[in-house]
């Protein structure tokens, strides 16, 4: 029988094995830590225009960007506008994003919320406290969300970076990369002459080296998603709704995220599924 266990808490700021720099690696290794959703990290230490270095840049699958900043101990006003000029700078070198700044610190205190209070809404930011405990020789983080995004206030570099098969198989799995195999060879007896294209943040399609993204492939570890592009139509979503079909719409980037559990969802569904290929190449005018 399981028994209950009080855990050691510790000062990663008076923690002479753990520093800062550590801890900025542990959460860009694996940014699903934070418990913001599934984030993929862009860089680490990036430099500012003005000055100063951002500790991490990460996104999620909306385009959302999160400027994050970690602090060791309680924030402090430096800590707090240092945060603030970052999603500052972020946001206005690239306004086609979304950009929410985030505090990780030990301590979230008073002062701080007072201050954010401030702002009025006016800016888009969470808080994350960061809690450590040691078990036998290691150290354990969690983090709790004491604040949350309260409003909503490119780099094409990042947003098309090259990839290869195995960054995505690290991503996801080998099993749902033959899911992508497999539905895009399906594909293809209406599509030909297209080859798949691994990009940072999605697999595309291309011919004759030019991306032509009717049809986009997100592979996660025990799913997929497919991603149409299309002007919103409440028909098509009403369609996947009544056969059991889990999809959004996207207004912001025109698109559809279908989400599938595995290939046998895909061929029971493959008609209506194609239909919304087709009708993305249709929105590309693509002839088949």
């Amino acid at each position: 029988m399981a028994k209950l266990v009080k855990m050691n808490t510790i000062s990663l700021k008076n923690c002479n094995e753990i520093n800062e720099d550590a801890i900025q690696q542990f959460i860009f290794e694996d940014p699903s830590v934070l418990g913001l959703g599934e984030l993929t990290s862009i860089k680490r230490e990036k430099i500012q225009p003005l000055g100063g270095r951002l500790d991490l840049l990460l996104t999620d699958d909306d385009g959302t960007r999160y400027e994050v900043e970690v602090q060791l101990g309680a924030t402090d006003p430096s800590h707090i506008i240092r945060t603030i000029e970052y999603w500052d700078t972020e946001k206005k070198r690239y306004p086609q994003y979304d950009h929410c700044a985030v505090i990780v610190a030990e301590e979230i205190t008073g002062r701080f919320m007072n201050v954010i209070s401030l702002f009025n809404g006016s800016i888009p930011l969470i808080a994350l406290q960061m809690s450590a405990y040691r078990q036998g020789d290691d150290i354990l983080l969690s983090f709790t969300k004491v604040l949350d995004r309260v409003s909503v206030a490119t780099d094409s570099d990042d947003q098309y970076e090259i990839t290869d098969r195995k960054y995505w198989e690290s991503r996801s799995t080998s099993k749902t990369l033959k899911n992508v195999d497999s539905i895009f060879n399906s594909v293809k007896e209406y599509a030909s002459g297209y080859e798949l294209k691994y990009n940072k943040f999605y697999i595309g399609m291309s011919k004759d080296g030019i991306s032509k993204n009717f049809l986009m492939f997100r592979p996660r570890k025990n799913y997929l998603y497919l991603l149409f592009k299309g002007n919103e139509d409440i028909d098509i979503m009403q369609k996947c709704e009544n056969v059991g079909l889990e999809i959004t719409y996207k207004s912001r980037w025109k698109e559809y995220h279908l989400r599938l559990d595995d290939y046998d969802e895909y061929l029971k569904h493959k008609e209506l599924i194609d239909s919304l290929v087709k009708g993305s190449m249709e929105f590309f005018n693509i002839s088949e």
